[in-house]
């Protein structure tokens, strides 16, 4: 990003999590700094994105096998499974909170890490911890809470920038797999976005060759910055 008012950092290499036998490097945006959002918003759209107070980009030596990808929300239209998803879960209600109810959340983020990322290091998750993934030191931050009845199924934790919507980590119940709650999360926020006139709804990296990513490429027409062009992808 062009005049810049904030330091830049890269990690030392580092063991890949994603592509075995590589390494990984990560450029870091000064973590002091406070962006604004509409700067945050131009780091997206340079393939950066946010975990907790960092906003970071892979950016490694011999691999470029991290794709950062986006969903062009005007031109979307959900397929046949995805209208599914939402005939399915027509039974829930949406409700976008700023002030949750952390203990409820952090609650459901422990057990949905304690069944689908076993062993991670963050089954034991604080409030403290959780407050740091909802930072809005950079851009201002939604929460999409999905419920039955009073019954809190799933939370979609949500970066807004004048530019664009950013799903920056969604979790959810685990004893409800057959409702496929993280594709509803990604049409619904497909759908706040739309709603406020955002261009773009980003979904973080994608691996060609990772089974866990592939439903990325499901949103359709979606878009990944190769070689620092955004270009449309097709379905894997």
């Amino acid at each position: 990003m062009q005049n810049s008012p904030v330091h830049w950092y890269i990690t030392a290499p580092q063991h890949c999590p994603y592509v075995e036998g590589r390494e990984m490097q990560t450029v870091l945006v000064d973590p002091a700094a406070s962006l604004e959002d509409h700067h945050y918003g131009r780091l997206l759209a340079e393939g950066f994105r946010r975990s907790g107070q960092f906003v970071y980009r892979h950016q490694c030596p011999s691999c470029r096998a991290c794709v950062p990808v986006r969903i062009p929300v005007d031109a979307f239209q959900p397929n046949r499974a995805q209208r599914r998803c939402l005939r399915r879960n027509a039974d829930l209600a949406l409700r976008i909170v700023t002030e949750p109810n952390l203990d409820e959340h952090v609650e459901l983020l422990r057990r949905y890490l304690a069944a689908r990322h076993p062993g991670g290091g963050m089954e034991h998750t604080t409030r403290t911890d959780y407050l740091g993934m909802l930072s809005d030191r950079n851009c201002g931050v939604l929460l999409l809470e999905f419920r039955r009845g009073p019954r809190l199924l799933a939370v979609a934790v949500t970066d807004h920038t004048p530019q664009a919507l950013s799903a920056m980590y969604t979790f959810f119940d685990p004893d409800v797999p057959d409702r496929s709650l993280g594709t509803l999360a990604i049409l619904h926020q497909i759908q706040e976005a739309r709603r406020q006139g955002r261009a773009h709804l980003y979904l973080g990296y994608w691996i060609p060759d990772s089974e866990k990513m592939a439903y990325k490429t499901r949103f359709q027409p979606v878009e990944g910055r190769v070689t620092g062009t955004w270009r449309r992808l097709p379905r894997q």
